[in-house]
């Protein structure tokens, strides 16, 4: 039985799936882990869990159906992170996440005084912002200058599994797209001159598409994973974007929702049919997955992790905190929640934004706090979606991908806050699902490729209530008012937040075995 491994390293879990040829999940895992805050606006991790969390997952899926051959491998993971290594492939300190790590925001200002805001967008496509990869490398540079002497090649988690499995050193374009200000959008290339400026002493790693294989699977890794010597290796990409491949969520006009700990949203344009590259200073601007895309992108800092902080600090349970959050019944009886509780990326694009509870009172219960979070989540998403369309963006189709749409509730609140039909597949595992599916096409014979439509079909639609369009509409004109009317505020408690931590960073190599 040929079969297909697919693994995305999330950013509270690592999963991984076995799918067979006709996309039918034969077994599925998880290994859940905690990220490193150690000081405010911190967020990093230890690249050695990546890898014996892959392993780990690779023995198990392998394990579970002695009978499958395994033909190709799929890699996925969170970012863009910073992780840099050494000439031996040492890690030289802790993986920098995406943009919930806000600590580079001296070094864009730096950068975007230094070359231009004009020109950045013209070569990257986007502003500098705490998701940008290029000032979290200069910030290395300017404060762990021991670890920036040892540092001489770049990964994201995708491309550290590539490069453990198959010894390849590549990034595909995706992600390198999101090394702003690094990359030239429109060449399709690394912008030489800003390389060298700012991360002169790494290695340019080689540029894929998500789906083009990176090498085969060595004899070590082999003998480590239970994977096959010579099993080919997808290069692979951002989990976003392979979630979006899970859902068929790539084509021209697609709008991909991914609910997870963060909320993240793909559109997908197409400049080889001759639409431009669009763009606007509120949102992210990338190359796709596949060559000829481009992506307007966006999303909020926090969802799932918000619903987990109110699980966390009720010690209630999901099932519970849904009922009474339907129970509150739409606008939460008069609550409203801004949901920056690290920061916010788009549209606000704001590392001291904060989050805020406006409307409490003594009579307000734990279910009326749930219903406002997974409200200010939906406001958030209308807010993108709003500034996503004023950038030009035709958006055709939705649909809904990630762990948060196994709660029907969570998904009408967002259609009814945003006036949306969303789509809903029959597997929504996610990104580790996207990367068996790249990988089974890589290694398809021609003629044969699989089609997503079969592997993963429509099985629901999600309509908003019309009757509810007058409420949200004034309750997101409010959102957006109150985030206007308690920034300066905000900003003064987070500058105090940042103060009271003097952060130190540490310098001291991570090994992949601590």
């Amino acid at each position: 039985m040929r079969c297909t491994i697919g693994v995305d390293v999330g950013t509270s879990s690592t999963k991984g799936v076995l799918v067979d040829a006709a996309g039918r999940i034969l077994h599925s895992t998880t290994r859940a882990h905690d990220v490193d805050r150690p000081h405010t606006g911190w967020v990093e991790m230890d690249a050695g869990i990546w890898w014996d969390e892959f392993v780990s997952i690779a023995r198990e899926l392998t394990d579970a159906e002695p009978d499958a051959e395994v033909i190709s491998v799929g890699v996925s993971g969170m970012g863009p992170c910073i992780l840099l290594a050494d000439e031996h492939d040492e890690p030289v300190r802790p993986a920098i996440l995406y943009g919930v790590d806000t600590r580079s925001t001296a070094q864009i200002e730096r950068l975007t005084r230094e070359l231009g805001v004009d020109e950045i967008t013209r070569v990257g496509g986007s502003t500098l912002t705490s998701q940008a990869g290029g000032p979290k490398i200069s910030w290395v540079a300017d404060e762990d200058p021991e670890a920036w002497r040892q540092a001489r090649r770049l990964y994201m988690p995708a491309s550290w599994l590539a490069r453990k499995l198959t010894g390849a050193y590549v990034l595909d374009h995706q992600s390198a797209s999101q090394v702003s200000p690094l990359y030239d959008i429109e060449r399709e290339q690394w912008h030489a001159p800003w390389w060298d400026r700012y991360a002169g002493t790494i290695e340019q790693p080689p540029l894929r598409w998500a789906g083009d294989v990176a090498g085969e699977v060595t004899a070590s890794a082999a003998a480590a994973t239970g994977i096959p010597t010579g099993t080919p290796v997808i290069t692979g990409t951002i989990d976003a974007w392979t979630e979006a491949v899970s859902v068929g969520a790539h084509e021209p006009g697609d709008l991909m929702l991914m609910y997870g700990t963060t909320m993240f949203m793909v559109f997908t344009n197409s400049v080889a049919a001759g639409e431009k590259t669009l763009r606007t200073p509120s949102m992210w601007t990338t190359a796709g997955a596949f060559a000829g895309t481009r992506n307007l992108a966006g999303g909020l800092s926090t969802s799932g992790a918000l619903t987990g902080w109110l699980k966390g600090l009720t010690g209630a349970d999901y099932p519970e905190l849904l009922a009474d959050a339907e129970a509150a019944g739409p606008g939460a009886r008069g609550l409203l929640l801004l949901p920056y509780f690290a920061g916010e990326r788009t549209p606000i694009q704001d590392p001291d934004a904060r989050g805020v509870i406006a409307g409490l009172t003594l009579e307000h219960t734990r279910g009326d706090l749930y219903r406002a979070a997974l409200e200010a989540t939906a406001l958030g998403v209308r807010h993108n979606v709003e500034t996503m369309r004023a950038a030009g963006a035709e958006i055709n189709r939705i649909v809904a991908v990630g762990g948060g749409t196994q709660g029907r509730l969570w998904l009408q609140i967002v259609s009814d806050v945003t006036g949306l039909v969303q789509e809903v597949p029959a597997t929504t595992i996610g990104a580790s699902y996207g990367a068996a599916f790249l990988a089974a096409t890589a290694t398809a014979e021609p003629g044969v490729a699989p089609n997503i439509t079969d592997w993963n079909p429509v099985t629901d639609r999600i309509h908003p209530n019309p009757l509810l369009r007058p409420l949200y509409d004034a309750l997101f004109d409010r959102y957006v008012r109150l985030y206007e009317g308690s920034k300066d505020v905000v900003h003064e408690l987070a500058a105090d937040q940042r103060a009271a931590t003097h952060p130190t960073p540490s310098s001291t190599p991570v090994s992949e075995d601590s």
